[in-house]
């Protein structure tokens, strides 16, 4: 479950794929209104901007810190918060292969590059990039029906009990289902592929 908004669901998209191969998982995306998601459930809009100095800090340098040991180009945006919905339709509109690609590119395009990707020329000009008809997918985004796909997949992260982003949803052979939050969590989530089974808590 992932929205554009965040640096550590950004950090995450990284990381998710290569992970979900080395344990031959298949892999579904879920892209979802953060925004949303937070006043269904009570939660500040921007936890970082309600969080004391010290925290903030922390939480600052620990994508930083992250980003340097993946190995992956991070840098804040000089906009945010942004709006994240024009880009997250287009997201719904495609699938497979084609939907990892524009999520990935975007992603960096927001949190490496400092692209405006609220904006439809930015948006339009990453599709291109990737060989995709941008212009289609930005008029799909005024569709109802690629509208309600979004609430709906924004309805169905709170009723998972995502609380951020991102989060991931490990569904296994034996039929346990588990749930993370944060792209810290990875190794969690790779340890349950591997046929670990955390306690309930």
């Amino acid at each position: 479950y992932f929205d554009y908004s965040s640096p550590f669901a950004y950090l995450g998209a990284t990381q998710i794929a290569a992970a979900a191969a080395r344990h031959d998982a298949e892999l579904h995306l879920r892209p979802f209104l953060l925004g949303g998601l937070f006043r269904a459930i009570g939660t500040p809009m921007v936890p970082m901007q309600v969080m004391t100095p010290p925290k903030q800090r922390h939480a600052s340098q620990d994508m930083f810190r992250w980003a340097r040991h993946y190995g992956v180009p991070f840098a804040f945006p000089s906009r945010f918060p942004m709006n994240s919905v024009t880009p997250l339709r287009m997201t719904l509109q495609l699938e497979g292969e084609a939907q990892a690609r524009f999520m990935e590119r975007v992603f960096a395009g927001y949190w490496a590059e400092d692209r405006d990707i609220a904006s439809p020329e930015v948006l339009t000009a990453l599709a291109a990039e990737l060989g995709l008809d941008g212009a289609a997918l930005l008029a799909g985004c005024q569709d109802p029906a690629v509208k309600t796909k979004l609430h709906e997949a924004t309805a169905e992260a709170e009723a998972q009990g995502v609380c951020g982003a991102p989060s991931y949803r490990v569904e296994t052979d034996d039929g346990e289902r588990y749930l993370f939050w944060g792209q810290d969590r990875l190794d969690l989530v790779e340890r349950v592929l591997d046929g670990w089974r955390p306690p309930a808590g």
